[in-house]
């Protein structure tokens, strides 16, 4: 039994580049599996090895016995090779998807996908009602949005060619994810708005994350961040007290379940959840420390 009610949880991880990484990514994810997630999604970029390798790691989850999700981008993508590869996940078993525009290189032109919603309806003509679609949307806006009217009208485009759910871009800030519900569903968004969560462990890879995506780091965050300096420890235990909180805001405003961005690690994941309640009492007291 658990000690609170349960909202459900994903989690994701990347393809390990290395047998070493790989090594490491089983492990965390036993350790993670009593979290009983709802599904593992596994990251998917637009190089044909990290193809390989996800499908490698959505493979070994299966056999784990836990619901496995591929992630699929726009970026070199034809209606041929998104055919062979839905052939493929279909025939391991796979019943959900991520279905993502991805990050364009720079000069890159598009091909068949120009954007997610385009490939959600590609995949629903060619499988039906098979696979679960998850898209990606953006409380803060995405940062090449001309503003937060179109960032969801884009979404409700991928709602409209089929998508089932949407996975949020991380943000410490729940006043933005309600908001953006709320802004979603005037607009007519009615699919469930799952917020992702990135835990903190490391201030610079999260300030270099959020520079990149545009994630909001708030200031009073940033700045006690930063003022831990090299203490590592002291950035850990700030961090849990954040994001734990911030998962509790999000559970009590009723939001669906939770998505957390492991980066295959499952030490900072299980100690958010421990101090959501969301482990079973005997695997709380073997929960890693910080």
């Amino acid at each position: 039994m658990f000690s609170t009610p349960r909202i459900p949880v994903s989690l994701e991880f990347f393809p390990p580049k290395t047998a070493e990484g790989a090594d490491k990514l089983r492990l965390a994810r036993q350790r993670l599996y009593p979290l009983q997630p709802s599904f593992c999604s596994v990251t998917f970029g637009a190089g044909a090895s990290t193809q390989a390798g996800t499908f490698q790691a959505v493979a070994e989850i299966l056999s784990e016995g836990v619901s496995a999700a591929s992630h699929f981008t726009c970026i070199n993508a034809t209606r041929e090779t998104v055919r062979t590869q839905l052939g493929t996940l279909k025939a391991m078993g796979v019943k959900r998807l991520v279905a993502l525009r991805g990050d364009w290189p720079d000069n890159y032109r598009a091909g068949d996908f120009e954007y997610a919603s385009d490939l959600v309806a590609f995949i629903r003509a060619e499988t039906g009602d098979y696979f679960h679609i998850e898209v990606a949307c953006y409380p803060e806006t995405h940062p090449q949005a001309h503003s937060p009217h179109a960032d969801i009208a884009a979404l409700l485009a991928k709602a409209r060619a089929g998508a089932d759910s949407a996975i949020t871009q991380y943000f410490y800030n729940s006043d933005a994810y309600f908001r953006f519900l709320e802004d979603a569903q005037a607009q007519g968004v009615h699919i469930p708005l799952v917020p992702g969560i990135l835990p903190i462990s490391n201030a610079a890879q999260l300030l270099r994350f959020s520079e990149a995506c545009g994630a909001e780091i708030p200031r009073w965050i940033r700045l006690r961040l930063l003022s831990y300096g090299d203490d590592v420890e002291s950035i850990k235990a700030f961090g849990l007290e954040v994001v734990t909180d911030l998962c509790e805001q999000l559970r009590a405003g009723g939001a669906p379940s939770l998505h957390f961005y492991t980066l295959n690690q499952s030490a900072p994941t299980l100690s958010i959840c421990e101090g959501l309640g969301l482990l079973p009492p005997t695997q709380a007291a073997l929960a890693p420390a910080v």
